[in-house]
């Protein structure tokens, strides 16, 4: 079995979610005791958000670049950057690099062309859903028609991912303003939802809404551990 690096930390609570559903997955997948070999650098967020909020991106890059080749010194086979946000400098980190990164979106983009979805709402911080770095992604390398929510929508969406989910705070305001914004991206054609933050599953899941959601979490995860145990013989399974 390879051993999943994780860069985390952005924020914990996401990141505990990864954990459980990386250890989940290969259980599932494997069997009896088994559980997922990991090496995990979780940073302390407070840092990379100061960052992000003043534009200092190279001074992230390279914050992340640092904790990244500590993962890759602790044995992983590949990474993982657990944020979607954060893969705005992807490319950074990668050159830092011997293993792979296996990037979220596409993972997620995956998911969606192999549901035979092309038309997709994109929820998350205001860098996700503006920015090429995924947004353009999706619509590049896969061909997706990706939609975004309003100006103000957009606003309410960051915002609470900042000063609400971020927090571990989770409130039925919240939850609602968001459901009101999945169903008006259905409503603009949008097929399915991707939840393009880690944070947002915590606030909302697919029991909320006859939208189909898309947990960029719980993708993640799956292609993580489907990559780690792909050259476990099926005779050490179970």
């Amino acid at each position: 079995m390879k051993t999943i690096g994780m860069l985390g930390g952005m924020s914990w609570e996401s990141t505990a979610n990864y954990y459980k559903a990386l250890n989940e997955g290969v259980k599932d997948a494997l069997g009896g005791f088994h559980s997922a070999k990991i090496s995990l650098y979780s940073v302390d967020f407070d840092e990379v958000e100061t960052l992000q909020a003043i534009g200092d991106w190279e001074t992230a890059a390279t914050l992340l670049g640092d904790a990244a080749a500590s993962v890759e010194a602790g044995g992983a086979d590949f990474l993982m950057i657990c944020t979607n946000t954060m893969h705005k400098v992807a490319p950074e980190i990668e050159a830092r690099l011997s293993i792979p990164l296996l990037h979220i979106a596409d993972a997620t983009a995956e998911a969606l062309v192999a549901d035979g979805i092309s038309r997709v709402g994109l929820l998350g911080t205001r860098f996700t859903m503006e920015e090429a770095f995924y947004r353009g992604r999706l619509e590049d390398r896969y061909g997706l028609d990706v939609l975004i929510p309003g100006e103000e929508a957009r606003e309410d969406v960051h915002t609470t991912i900042f000063s609400e989910l971020c927090l571990g705070k989770i409130t039925d305001a919240s939850r609602t303003r968001f459901l009101e914004i999945i169903h008006a991206l259905k409503e603009e054609g949008a097929e399915a939802v991707i939840l393009g933050c880690t944070e947002i599953a915590i606030l909302v899941n697919q029991q909320d809404t006859p939208v189909p959601l898309y947990d960029t979490t719980a993708i993640h995860a799956a292609k993580a551990v489907a990559f780690a145990i792909e050259s476990v013989p099926p005779a050490a399974r179970g």
